[in-house]
């Protein structure tokens, strides 16, 4: 019976570490819950019972995969999940419970659920991109198994797939973990020693950097550079667990995964240590600032946007508001001698020493609630004392802008060609050493 008028009411209480989210199809509801596993599972009830007690699992969890989400239609379930690093979307016929993966054209992509408000159509609307085709909108039909392309972005300066490359590869670490490196560069300009690398990164709180497509890298590839994606522990690319690996205090994962994809890039003729540039900002800005300090010589050139450099002080500070909810992510140094231990052998700004550093393109917000502007001011500071190298050390501090850069199109597009153009420069000129 529809009752939209009813009042609402509660599916299940509140309990610590518990997250779930529902739909309902024909007086059941469907629940994707982590209850049982990290990496959730789905289970179904009566909507007359929804006690945990009357759960029915419908999708059972995985040690090696993460379900993020799930659609219902009226004949069929779409799940999407995570596996191996790459995400997937599972098709079942609520029926019979046969289950197909729908295919996609490319070797490391991005791919989500788009809007789907029919219920009764064996239509799934999808969204799509990688780092080689534009942003995309598919229409699977779930029974036949065809996919049509309904819409796809257009680059008004013409772009041609075909002209593109990528491929993903791993690197192993010492404790086994295979880390994934998604790559793209130019069919008629393969990789070698001398390439220029722009290596990507960020690796905390869970997110992950997706191979998702940039009009704008074009500038760089179209140059010769290759652009890479390295998704380090910190991220949940292959799981919940490969958050947990790179959190707390396992946060050095993090930064030696950095390392091992320039290491593996390396072996694989793609480019060379000193040829790399690296990128990331606000927390992936932490990540450069600690990997530039432990390995200056893998890079020839570092891009900290926004940077979470002075992390050990700002989280010593409980006094700013934005430092007691990220005792999760961190650690709380003040109360946990372990913890301040810990961050004080990768904060950024405390490992600054007296050595040969990268070219180095620094920026801030002056109204940035997240990474206040001193952090980054600070941290340039202190390298300008005691770096040994002649090599380039820009600050650029935006009096009009906060966490996320400039306000407007023309004026983000204005900060990305001073970044653009920094890089060029490094390349055009040799490192300096002291």
């Amino acid at each position: 019976k529809r009752t939209p008028e009813a009042e609402p009411w509660l599916v299940l209480a509140r309990r610590s570490g518990h997250e779930y989210d529902v739909d309902h199809h024909r007086g059941q509801l469907y629940v994707r819950t982590n209850d049982r596993h990290k990496n959730f599972r789905i289970v179904v009830t009566a909507i007359t019972d929804v006690a945990e007690t009357s759960w029915q699992e419908v999708i059972p969890p995985s040690d090696d995969c993460y379900l993020r989400g799930f659609a219902l239609f009226a004949e069929h379930m779409v799940v999407l999940e995570r596996e191996a690093g790459l995400p997937h979307v599972r098709v079942r016929t609520l029926a019979s419970g046969g289950e197909h993966r729908i295919d996609f054209p490319d070797p490391v992509y991005m791919v989500s659920i788009g809007d789907n408000p029919e219920f009764t159509t064996r239509i799934l609307r999808l969204s799509y991109q990688s780092l080689v085709s534009p942003p995309s909108v598919l229409d699977y039909d779930m029974d036949a198994r065809t996919t049509e392309l309904k819409k796809q972005q257009e680059i008004p300066s013409g772009y041609d797939k075909a002209e593109y490359t990528s491929r993903r590869l791993f690197a192993t670490a010492p404790d086994g973990a295979r880390v994934p490196i998604s790559l793209v560069h130019r069919v008629d300009s393969p990789p070698h020693p001398q390439t220029p690398l722009y290596l990507y990164v960020y690796g905390s709180y869970g997110a992950t950097i997706d191979p998702y497509f940039s009009p704008n890298r074009l500038s760089l590839l179209n140059r010769g550079f290759a652009f890479a994606i390295a998704h380090v522990r910190g991220s949940s690319v292959m799981g919940r667990h490969w958050y947990e690996d790179g959190k707390g205090l396992k946060k050095q994962n993090t930064f030696s995964d950095i390392r091992l994809a320039v290491e593996e890039l390396e072996r694989q003729g793609v480019s060379s240590r000193g040829r790399v540039t690296i990128s990331g900002g606000s927390a992936g800005g932490m990540a450069v600032g600690a990997v530039i300090n432990q390995a200056p010589s893998y890079f020839h050139a570092a891009v900290a946007s926004v940077p979470f450099v002075d992390c050990l002080n700002t989280m010593l500070d409980g006094s700013l508001p934005l430092t007691p909810p990220e005792y999760s992510e961190w650690g709380n140094p003040e109360k946990d001698p372990e913890v301040y231990r810990y961050m004080l052998g990768y904060s950024p700004y405390d490992n600054v020493v007296a050595q040969d550093y990268p070219h180095l393109l620094v920026t801030a917000g002056i109204a940035d609630p997240r990474v206040t502007y001193w952090e980054p001011a600070k941290w340039v500071a202190k390298l300008r004392a005691l770096k040994r190298d002649q090599n380039l050390l820009v600050m650029h501090t935006n009096m009009t802008a906060g966490h996320g850069g400039a306000s407007g199109r023309f004026e983000a597009l204005k900060e990305l060609a001073r970044e653009y153009a920094f890089l060029l420069w490094v390349y055009d000129h040799p490192d300096t050493h002291g």
